[in-house]
């Protein structure tokens, strides 16, 4: 029985900078002086963040960053966590302190909560296309420069797989690599050559000629591109013929709610796509002011 994976994390230190950035973005060179203008220093508040929409939850540790950095004593209450689902009128959290403070940070707290709740949400409903089969859907390195670590745990908190995460912790040959190395067999070769015994290597092919080959060097997995479902059929039984299915297959092109489906059901292992980090709209949250 396949052991449950632990939930997602973020290092802290990570968030930490990534949040103060996007602060200091905001706040500029003179503070937020619609805030510092209208509401006396000493004033508090209590808001509560709150689901307009169905959804599933994620970037909870960031927000409570935001208000935390611009005052420590701020009270942070979250009533549900990271992957959480909702629907509209749950909170999400409470915040009391400083009424500056909170208001300050209310929209770069919201701007990471509703990006990566949107994630979450998008990927959720890819991965309910899927549940009857035992394929993943999986992200790309087509992310937001700066926001890839948190666009790929938004994945996660929705039920997906992530992919590599940059150039440096895998090798995936792509048909330009394949061009210019002089074909599928030589490029795996060459990979496998240079990289250290932990790096796993991928392959793209987007014929069943080339699929032969590449099986035949025996890469870590192999990405069929665009193919028909009758060649991923064929490609999967392929792999169990000639390896008992050991190389792993992700499926790549024209994947959408319609069509992930049938991809999974022609027994590939991954389904890998760019929409769920580059077309998820974001997540309706608000947050909303209670006078304390």
């Amino acid at each position: 029985m396949p052991v449950a994976a632990l939930p997602p994390s973020l290092p802290r230190l990570m968030v930490e900078d990534a949040v103060r950035a996007a602060l200091l973005e905001d706040l500029g060179r003179a503070g937020d002086i619609t805030t510092n203008a209208t509401i006396a220093p000493d004033a508090t508040a209590t808001a509560l963040l709150a689901s307009r929409e169905d959804g599933v939850i994620a970037g909870l540790g960031l927000a409570e960053t935001a208000f935390k950095l611009m005052d420590p004593s701020i009270a942070f209450e979250a009533r549900l966590s990271d992957c959480d689902t909702v629907k509209p009128g749950d909170v999400v959290a409470a915040i009391s302190g400083n009424a500056r403070a909170i208001l300050s940070a209310e929209r770069v707290a919201l701007n990471f909560l509703m990006h990566m709740s949107g994630i979450a949400t998008y990927t959720a409903r890819f991965a309910r296309e899927i549940a009857h089969t035992h394929a993943k859907v999986t992200c790309t390195r087509k992310t937001i420069p700066g926001h890839r670590s948190f666009e790929k745990y938004a994945v996660r908190c929705g039920g997906g797989s992530n992919h590599r995460f940059g150039l440096d912790d895998a090798i995936l040959i792509k048909d330009n690599h394949i061009a210019v190395s002089g074909g599928v067999a030589k490029a795996v070769q060459a990979a496998r050559a240079y990289a250290g015994h932990l790096v796993r290597i991928e392959v793209e092919v987007d014929t069943i000629e080339q699929l032969h080959e590449a099986l035949t060097a025996a890469p870590d997995a192999v990405l069929l591109d665009n193919m028909t479902n009758d060649q991923l059929r064929e490609a999967v039984a392929l792999n169990k013929a000639d390896n008992g299915g050991r190389v792993k297959l992700e499926a790549s092109g024209n994947v959408r709610f319609e069509t992930i489906g049938e991809i999974a059901e022609t027994g590939v292992d991954y389904i890998s796509t760019s929409k769920i980090t580059m077309a998820a709209p974001t997540l309706d949250v608000g947050l909303d002011i209670r006078l304390g």
